[in-house]
This record gives C-alpha cells, sequence and structure tokens, in this order.
C-alpha cells in the first residue's frame, strides 16, 4: 500500500491536473443529473443518505491502498463533525434545489461559495480581505442579484436555499482548511462520509421508502461517481498549483447546463448568462487571489490540497 506522502510527490503537470479537474466537474455534474431523475420517485432525505452511504463502500478501499499516516485517528473531531454538519446541510440543500430547479442554475448557486469563503474566514479567523477579493466579491453578488431577478416577478423563493448550499459549503472549506495542516486529505472524506451517513440515516425512521428495483442501480452509481469525482479532483490537484487547475472546477457548471439542456429541455435567458459569467469570474478571482491551496487546504507534509465536493 502507498501511503499518502509516497503518492502526494508533487508534480507540475498543468494539463493532466487540470484534465482530471474537468472529469471531476463532469462526474460531478452527471451525480447531480442522477439526482434529478432519483428525486421523481424518492424524498431528498432518501437520497442524500444514499449518496453518502453508497459512497462508504467506494471510499473504503481507497482508504486501505492510501494508508494514511495515523490511518484514521484524528485530534480534530470537533471540526471533523462541524464539517461534515455543514457539508451534510449544504447537500440537503443543493439536492433539494436541484429536483425543482434547472440544473444550471442548481450548480450555480452552488458554485458562489468560494465568494462567501473569504467572508466567513474573515469572521472566524480574522483573516484580512485583499481589496480585489472584495470587489471580486461585490462582482459576484451582482451576478447572484441578475439570477435571482428580484422584482421582475420571476424571483423563486427556492433559490435562496440554493444560495444556503453555497454558504454552508463555504463553511465546509473553511472548516476543513482550520484542519488541513495536518489532517490528510483521505481522512478528512473519511470522516466526512461515515459522519454523513450516520446523521443522514435518522430522518429515515420517520421518511423511509423502498427504493423501487430499477432505482438501486442508480444510487449505487451516484455513490460511485461521488468517490471518483472526489480521486479525480484530488489527483488534478496534485499535479499542478491550485491557483492553474482551480479555475476549471467551474467546468461543473458548463456540462451541467449542457446536461440540462439535452435531457430536459433546459435552456438559460440572457441575464442568468450574464449572472453566470459574473460569478464565475468573480469565483475564479476569489480564489486566486486569495491563494486557493490555502482555502481548501493541504494535506499533512505534503502540497496535495484538500478539495472536496458534495
Amino acid at each position: 500500500m502507498k501511503t499518502v506522502s509516497q503518492q502526494a510527490t508533487y508534480r507540475n503537470q498543468p494539463v493532466a491536473g487540470a484534465l482530471c479537474v474537468l472529469g471531476a466537474s463532469f462526474t460531478f455534474a452527471v451525480l447531480g443529473a442522477l439526482v434529478k431523475v432519483v428525486s421523481v420517485s424518492l424524498s431528498n432525505e432518501m437520497v442524500v443518505f444514499f449518496r453518502n452511504f453508497c459512497s462508504l463502500f467506494f471510499i473504503l478501499p481507497w482508504i486501505w491502498y492510501s494508508n494514511p499516516p495515523g490511518g484514521v485517528r484524528t485530534s480534530y473531531f470537533p471540526l471533523h463533525l462541524l464539517r461534515s454538519m455543514a457539508g451534510l446541510g449544504g447537500m440537503y440543500c443543493f439536492f433539494y434545489v436541484i429536483a425543482r430547479l434547472r440544473l444550471s442554475e442548481s450548480f450555480l448557486l452552488m458554485a458562489t461559495a468560494p465568494l462567501f469563503i473569504p467572508i466567513i474566514a474573515y469572521v472566524w479567523l480574522r483573516e484580512p480581505v485583499a481589496h480585489k477579493v472584495r470587489g471580486a466579491i461585490v462582482v459576484g453578488f451582482i451576478g447572484i442579484i441578475l439570477i435571482l431577478k428580484p422584482g421582475m416577478g420571476i424571483l423563486q423563493p427556492i433559490a435562496f436555499i440554493g444560495l444556503g448550499a453555497g454558504i454552508l459549503g463555504a463553511v465546509a472549506m473553511v472548516s476543513i482548511r482550520r484542519m488541513s495542516s495536518s489532517e490528510p486529505t483521505i481522512r478528512i472524506v473519511f470522516y466526512f462520509t461515515v459522519f454523513g451517513t450516520m446523521i443522514s440515516a435518522v430522518p429515515l425512521v420517520w421518511s423511509w421508502q423502498s427504493p423501487k428495483a430499477e432505482i438501486w442501480w442508480l444510487l449505487v452509481l451516484m455513490g460511485l461517481l461521488a468517490a471518483v469525482g472526489q480521486f479525480l479532483l484530488t489527483k488534478g490537484y496534485s499535479l499542478a498549483p491550485a491557483a492553474q487547475v482551480g479555475p476549471f472546477t467551474y467546468g461543473n457548471v458548463v456540462f451541467a447546463t449542457l446536461l440540462g439542456w439535452i435531457f430536459w429541455g433546459e435552456g438559460l435567458d440572457s441575464l442568468t448568462w450574464i449572472g453566470a459569467f459574473l460569478i464565475c469570474l468573480a469565483g475564479i478571482i476569489t480564489t486566486h487571489k486569495t491563494e486557493t491551496h490555502a482555502l481548501v487546504g493541504t494535506t499533512a507534509g505534503t502540497t496535495t490540497p484538500v478539495a472536496e465536493k458534495f
């Protein structure tokens, strides 16, 4: 078995890194499309649980193969729990919105997370926010306004739940940063998956549904895609600096838009396109100017960033 330090030897291969991140973005977009499909038959509570439960069967072999120093022992139990609760809350919001809004809009609202990271880091960690980052945040919020379209009679209140997913995602990322100096990537992924499975199992006491036979394989596929996407994302960030490959994470918005158009005939109006451009631009500037590797964390003793998605 390889250790994390052996696997995470830094190599500057930006093309390979970008391709891995794009592959992860496509994987997460397909995962979102599957969430939209199974949500027709299952409640949000069921979908979230099976996403975590099925992922566990693919994450555990990854942990065994990676053999992180210290195994899964941790000194950051409270932070792991906080990160898991924030991430799980964001997942509930994100999946709920996917089932009710256009796939592209759902991913756009989730893509606002980088805009909230500097704000949360300032409040929680007292980290200063650079002037260029402040400007990027303003630009990003203008993009959000264009997507929400307040005052035009077409504002969808449910979109605020999507923003909630972005905010909770930002809390999760800052939590990762707090412990990333000594916690390997795979350990953070492990605790999130385990806590996510345990916590999301509680609502099943009153909301359990027996999935139809044709749904089961989709649920397993969701777990596989979540694990594969995480692996590709981590691999991509290990091959090149985060500032070079980070912008490609916004590929999931492009892929989600294409999937929504192909399978559901979804389209975007001109204001939403402009808003999408502003949000993605602001997110790229924000993560670049605040050193993306610091925001998503670095594993102990390596330069591999911790980059986790829902």
